[in-house]
C-alpha cells in the first residue's frame, strides 16, 4: 500500500487530535490521549531529545490543539536528576530523553504516570519498557566509526567486549561523560552483568582515549588522530547528508549478533505523575508516537529511527530488522550503577 505523504497524513492525525478535543475526557482512574476543551493552556516539557526536533513536534501539536508546549531543554542525566530532585513539585508535565537510563531512574523513583493504553498500543512491544511507564520515541543504534587507512576491515573487533583486549590500547576513542555511552554501558551491565562489565571497564581505562562528545570523536577519527570510537549512528549519517567533513575519511560498522555493541538505544518519553494537565500532557506522548509525530521524524534532520504507528525509518538509515539488537528491557538499565561502575573504573 502506497504511504500517504507527510503533509497529508501530518493534516489528517491533526484533525483527528482537534476532534478529540472536542469530545470530552473520560472521568476513570485509566489514563486517556483524548483531549479535553478543558486541556487547553499549556504544558511543560523537560526536553533532553534533539532541540530541533521536539520543536516540530511541538508546534504542530500546538497547531492542533492550541495547547502551548514549553521546552526545558537539557541533558538526559541532568533533566532525569532534577526530576527525582522535584519529586512532586515539579513543574514538567512531559519528559522526553535521547536514552533509556533517565527515563528507567525517573520510574524507580515513582514519578511518572501510567501512559495511555492507547498511546503504548501505538508501539510495538520491543521499543518501550513492559511496566508501561512510560513509552518509546525514537531509538538509535550503537556503531563503531573507524578509519579504513588506521583500522583494515579484517581487523574490525567481532565484539565491543573485545575493546577491552591488550591489542586495542590506545586505538579507540569514546566520549564517556556523554548520556549516549553511558546507555551502551549499561546495556552490558543488563546482558553481561556487574563482573563483566567492570573487567571491561578497567580494560577500557587501559585502551581507550577520552574525547568531550561524540561529534569531536569523529572528527578526531576521520583526521587520523584515533582509528575507531564507538558512538551512535546519527553522527556519522547526520554528517555524510550535510557537508561531510568530518566523514569523509570514515566508514561505519554495525556489530550485530545480538552483542552489548548492537544495543538499539530506545528514546522515552513519560508523563509525571504531578502533571497538572494530564489530559494535555497524554494527548502530547500520543502526538510523538502517532503516524503524523512519527513522520516528523522519519523526514528531520536528527536521522533518529522512526518507530511507532507503523511510519518506516528515514532510508537512508540501515533497517532496524538488519540490526540483530539484543533485547533489553529499557526499565532495566541501571544509569545509577553504570555511573558507580564508570566512576570506581576511574573512567568518570
Amino acid at each position: 500500500m502506497r504511504r500517504p505523504s507527510p503533509s497529508i497524513a501530518l493534516t489528517g492525525a491533526l484533525t483527528a487530535v482537534v476532534a478529540l478535543s472536542a469530545t470530552g475526557f473520560a472521568q476513570d482512574s485509566s489514563p486517556t490521549a483524548e483531549p479535553s476543551a478543558g486541556s487547553v493552556g499549556s504544558i511543560v516539557v523537560y526536553n533532553a531529545q534533539h532541540e530541533s526536533l521536539t520543536q516540530d513536534w511541538a508546534d504542530a501539536f500546538t497547531q492542533a490543539t492550541g495547547i502551548t508546549v514549553v521546552l526545558r531543554n537539557g541533558s538526559d542525566t541532568e533533566l532525569g536528576n532534577q526530576l527525582v530532585a522535584e519529586g512532586s513539585a515539579s513543574p514538567a508535565d512531559v519528559f522526553l530523553t535521547e536514552n533509556s537510563p533517565a527515563m528507567a531512574l525517573v520510574e524507580r523513583a515513582g514519578l511518572f504516570a501510567p501512559v495511555a493504553q492507547t498511546t503504548l498500543d501505538q508501539v510495538p512491544q520491543q521499543y518501550r519498557p513492559s511496566t508501561g511507564a512510560w513509552t518509546g520515541i525514537a531509538a538509535r543504534a550503537t556503531v563503531l566509526v573507524y578509519n579504513p587507512s588506521l583500522l583494515p576491515e579484517d581487523e574490525l573487533p567481532a565484539s565491543l567486549m573485545d575493546l577491552q583486549l591488550p591489542e586495542w590500547q590506545g586505538r579507540w576513542a569514546a566520549s564517556p561523560t556523554g548520556s549516549d555511552f553511558q546507555a551502551v554501558v549499561s546495556a552490558m551491565l543488563a546482558l553481561k552483568g556487574e563482573e563483566a562489565t567492570s573487567a571491561w571497564l578497567t580494560g577500557m581505562k587501559a585502551n581507550f582515549t577520552p574525547y568531550q562528545s561524540s561529534r569531536t570523536t569523529m572528527a578526531a577519527v576521520n583526521a587520523g588522530e584515533i582509528p575507531a570510537s564507538v558512538m551512535y549512528h546519527y553522527y556519522y549519517v547526520s554528517d555524510q547528508g550535510n557537508t561531510g567533513e568530518s566523514s569523509g575519511n570514515v566508514a561505519m560498522y554495525y556489530f550485530r549478533n545480538e552483542d552489548p555493541g548492537a544495543l538499539v538505544s530506545i528514546s522515552g518519553g513519560g508523563v509525571l505523575a504531578s502533571s497538572q494537565n494530564q489530559e494535555a500532557a497524554q494527548a502530547f506522548l500520543a502526538f510523538i508516537t502517532s503516524e503524523a509525530g512519527q513522520l516528523i521524524l522519519q523526514t528531520g534532520d536528527s536521522f533518529e529511527y522512526a518507530i511507532a504507528s507503523g511510519v518506516s525509518p528515514n532510508p537512508a538509515l540501515e533497517p532496524l530488522d538488519a540490526l540483530q539488537a539484543p533485547f533489553i528491557d529499557p526499565s532495566a538499565l541501571d544509569a545509577e550503577k553504570t555511573v558507580e561502575l564508570m566512576t570506581a573504573a576511574g573512567i568518570l
